[in-house]
């Protein structure tokens, strides 16, 4: 099995020779932006050249984000140094939104992250948009019973039958979160609570029953703060899965490319 290798800018690479991009991977097909660290990254290099990695910029813009969202903020660790190989392959090691629950713990457990990692991290789909081919078994053939997810709320249920018809176009994209699509903030959780989860992975965390997960949702749906709190350690939590440091690795000068 394969297991991820943390913020190394590995998904940065772009296809060359001896690089198979992980860009490419099913896991990462909806991922987009890079442009914008590249932007980031010539400006930092006309500044202070080989300094600043491109693993680096890529946490550091995940906290900015965040924040400017409504979120909360935490202190970055720096110092990471990028990747001199992709590996498409190990993508596997990505929770599906397929995925059972368990299937999932499993791979947060394989990297050293626990289920409160888990289920707030899981809250950054409190902002966002999936394909409808990210859920619509839920709709129409949920577990190939020919019946919809009987845990998805029934007007929730109409709502999204009318945004991804049988047979309409698989990447229309849909709000992970109805209630406040935009702003980063504990809605996601309510959702849960009123079975308005839009992937299967969301909703588990609720609706499976006597799972330690429910309790740390309801936790964060009655209290944005402990939610927030969370978040951002399990975000250094995240960050800090098989770094490279000191000599491994390189400073790219060109975030797509090997120096």
């Amino acid at each position: 099995m394969y297991l991820v290798k943390g913020c190394d800018g590995s998904i940065l690479l772009d296809n060359a020779e001896g690089i198979q991009s992980e860009q490419d991977a099913i896991p990462n097909q909806s991922t987009d932006g890079y442009e914008v660290v590249d932007d980031i990254k010539t400006a930092l290099e006309k500044v202070c050249p080989g300094v600043v990695s491109c693993a680096d910029i890529l946490a550091l813009t995940s906290q900015i984000l965040v924040s400017l969202d409504g979120g909360p903020t935490w202190k970055v660790q720096l110092g990471r140094r990028d990747s001199r190989t992709a590996n498409s392959a190990g993508t596997t090691a990505i929770p599906s939104p397929f995925e059972s629950l368990i299937d999932v713990e499993n791979k947060f457990t394989d990297v050293g992250l626990d289920t409160t990692d888990l289920v707030a991290l899981s809250g950054a789909h409190t902002f966002g948009r999936a394909r409808c081919s990210s859920f619509s078994r839920r709709l129409y053939n949920f577990n190939n019973t020919t019946n919809p997810d009987p845990t998805i709320d029934p007007t929730y249920l109409a709502t999204l039958q009318q945004s991804c018809p049988q047979g309409g176009n698989a990447g229309t994209l849909n709000d992970l979160d109805p209630t406040t699509p935009d702003g980063f903030d504990n809605n996601y959780f309510t959702n849960l609570q009123n079975n308005r989860g839009l992937l299967q992975t969301d909703q588990e965390l609720f609706s499976s029953s006597g799972s330690a997960t429910v309790t740390i949702v309801n936790r964060f749906a009655s209290s944005q703060s402990d939610f927030f709190d969370s978040f951002g350690q399990s975000m250094i939590n995240m960050g800090n899965i098989n770094p490279l440091t000191g000599s491994s690795g390189e400073i790219r000068t060109n975030c797509g490319r090997l120096n």
